[in-house]
């Protein structure tokens, strides 16, 4: 069992290509906070937002079902561009559901953000933890990541975090040996099976996917391996003899993507996988629109895959 279940506390660590300035009126302004804040395909509306030691932030969550969740919180502890502490969930009729304190540092040249939740037991964080997976919680780093970099560049790029019990290596391993990245990256009921794999820089693969009826080929170029903890290829659908196809159910699907794969110790035995996906080469708006409006069937599907890779690690 990992260490954090034993723990009253919730610990959230995320480095953004960003400057400290950015990240804090990102999580501050109103305005910015509504463009990124809850999981994918939530909305905000904030009612009053007083930012000092004593105020609070009242805003409501609109879920894609149509259902509304009311929040509070109130800020105990405000330092510019460096600290916010704040209780979260408490009214004039209950008690806080946990207390948040985020810290945001620059390391060269980017803002690491530090946030732990602290809740009154072990099993009110393990419980919280499960909440937080279940709604897609985690994914609201990933659209703060998007919103910064929109924002830096006017790219569009999807990104995905998730940790794993184990250590950097094993999960580069995962990435990068075929006889295991067939096994777990593909759709939850497809098989994967390698006609090429040259996993090196300079190096490409070609595969097939198929779930007995449908059968699609693809194939990547490997631009960057730094081992253990970066990867970066471009990938595309190719047809049976391996010339750069169309996507066979979405065709204004941009035709290469760019992926880039980020490996971070948290611990001895614990690694954080960052994957960043966006368009690659010459795209139409329409092509943009289209991976646009597809990013919460992206974070479903990397999300199952995610799913089975953490199935594999126990085998492994």
């Amino acid at each position: 069992m990992s260490a954090e279940n034993n723990s009253n506390e919730i610990r959230i660590i995320r480095t953004f290509d960003a400057s400290i300035q950015a990240v804090w009126d990102a999580w501050t302004d109103p305005a910015q906070t509504a463009q990124w804040w809850g999981p994918r395909g939530f909305t905000l509306t904030t009612h009053n937002k007083d930012l000092k030691p004593g105020g609070s932030w009242a805003y409501t969550m609109h879920g894609p079902d149509g259902v509304d969740y009311p929040n509070k919180m109130k800020y105990l502890e405000v330092e510019n561009r460096a600290k916010l502490v704040y209780d979260h969930g408490g009214n004039d009729d209950q008690p806080p559901l946990f207390r948040v304190t985020v810290l945001f540092s620059e390391v060269g040249g980017k803002t690491k953000m530090e946030m732990c939740m602290t809740l009154p037991t072990p099993e009110a964080a393990e419980e919280t933890r499960k909440f937080i997976r279940k709604a897609g919680g985690n994914s609201t780093w990933d659209r703060l990541a998007e919103y910064l970099e929109k924002e830096s560049t006017g790219k569009e790029k999807f990104t995905i975090n998730r940790s794993f019990d184990a250590p950097i290596e094993l999960m580069f391993e995962m990435w990068s040996n075929p006889k295991h990245f067939s096994q777990w990256l593909p759709p939850t009921g497809f098989q994967m099976e390698f006609v090429k794999a040259d996993i090196k820089p300079g190096g490409s693969t070609f595969y097939f996917m198929t779930d007995g009826n449908v059968k699609f080929y693809g194939k990547a170029a490997y631009l960057e391996i730094e081992k253990p903890d970066r990867m970066v290829y471009t990938q595309q659908f190719a047809d049976v003899n391996g010339q750069v196809s169309r996507h066979p159910m979405a065709p204004t699907w941009p035709e290469t993507m760019l992926t880039t794969v980020e490996l971070t110790e948290e611990g001895a035995n614990r690694t954080r996988v960052t994957v960043t996906w966006e368009p690659h080469g010459a795209t139409t708006p329409e092509e943009i629109e289209v991976f646009i409006q597809s990013k919460g069937s992206m974070t479903q599907g990397w999300t199952g895959s995610f799913d089975k890779l953490e199935a594999w690690l126990l085998n492994s």
